[in-house]
């Protein structure tokens, strides 16, 4: 897998036509690093907090969506927005496959692009964008300030054809789950912790009824399956309509480790929920994480700053989209 991710990155270097910043004179690449626009764009991490603190304000569902941005777009072998790109005549977008089902909110990270482009144009790439308002929509939800490196750049093509095999499915098992992060160095605990995303947001009906119709999955707290099929009336539920459950019924808009005395409790909506909480690799990190924030906290910040260091573009590789949901035109 890393020859052919080699490759693919040596043929997009071959093909993007970069914008030379000035440390790549002296044809070194600094890779990622700490404040990479300190010179470029010094307000560029500010523009990008405030506009997440604006946007989170309005639409509180937005830091959902950047938390679940990273996942998407860094697990699937490079953190480099190309979830972002819009189809064309001749390839789907990776926002528009399966697995991305749900996935919205992206015109909000087009509001913070334009933000930092008025202010510094050209200078500032859109999988840095991606990956700090994930960091910082993570702060508005209560979890907890990750420092993040910068200095990616964004790749030219959408990976819709590879994404079913890095991004797991709900009903994988918990050993394809555990592999595919694993394949990204992140560990037991940090898939633990990162499965603890689900304390926040929704999940929509299309992915719970087949544990409720024909007949409900006898693994679910019968406390709980009285609200599941409330809010999950039709064994067929029109994927279009607005029809879901809330991962957390009792904080459900706060990232926190209650997610996993839920899933103690018999009370994760998906398969790889009531996995995590009875398989014998995960079941004690999960009692670890529901006695202690502290201790999710900690390995959720590490994944996280794993996850977000996959295999990114630097140095003169890629580009630096003019608009994140299409390449730039060369000629």
């Amino acid at each position: 897998m890393a020859a052919k991710s080699l490759f693919f990155f040596a043929l997009l270097s071959f093909s993007a036509v970069s914008l030379r910043p000035a440390f790549a004179e002296n044809g070194e690449d600094p890779g990622l690093a700490m404040n990479f626009y300190k010179d470029t764009c010094p307000q560029a991490e500010d523009i990008i907090r405030e506009q997440v603190k604006l946007l989170y304000k309005r639409h509180k569902n937005t830091a959902f969506s950047w938390l679940r941005n990273i996942f998407h777009d860094c697990a699937v072998q490079s953190c480099d927005a190309s979830l972002l790109l819009d189809s064309t005549r001749r390839t789907l977008s990776e926002k528009e496959t399966d697995r991305s089902f749900g996935l919205r909110n992206f015109r909000y990270l087009d509001t913070i692009k334009e933000a930092v482009e008025r202010e510094c144009p050209g200078a500032v790439s859109c999988a840095d964008i991606l990956v700090l308002s994930a960091r910082d929509g993570i702060v508005a939800l209560g979890g907890p300030y990750i420092p993040l490196k910068t200095g990616r750049r964004d790749g030219r093509k959408s990976r819709a054809e590879v994404v079913e095999q890095y991004l797991p499915d709900h009903n994988e098992s918990i050993s394809v789950v555990l592999e595919r992060f694993g394949a990204m160095g992140i560990d037991t605990p940090g898939v633990v912790s990162l499965l603890g995303a689900h304390s926040v947001g929704r999940t929509h009906c299309v992915k719970l009824v087949h544990r409720l119709y024909p007949e409900v999955d006898p693994a679910l707290n019968p406390s709980h399956v009285e609200h599941m099929l409330y809010k999950c009336p039709d064994q067929i539920p029109d994927p279009k309509a607005v029809q879901y459950v809330r991962n957390d019924r009792g904080t459900p808009m706060k990232l926190d480790n209650n997610y996993y005395r839920n899933i103690l409790d018999n009370k994760g909506l998906l398969i790889v929920d009531h996995q995590l909480a009875t398989d014998k690799r995960t079941k004690p990190y999960v009692k670890k994480m529901a006695k202690s924030q502290d201790y999710f906290f900690k390995h959720f910040s590490r994944a996280i700053t794993i996850l977000s260091e996959n295999n990114p573009l630097t140095g003169t590789k890629g580009e630096i989209r003019k608009q994140c949901n299409v390449a730039n035109k060369h000629h």
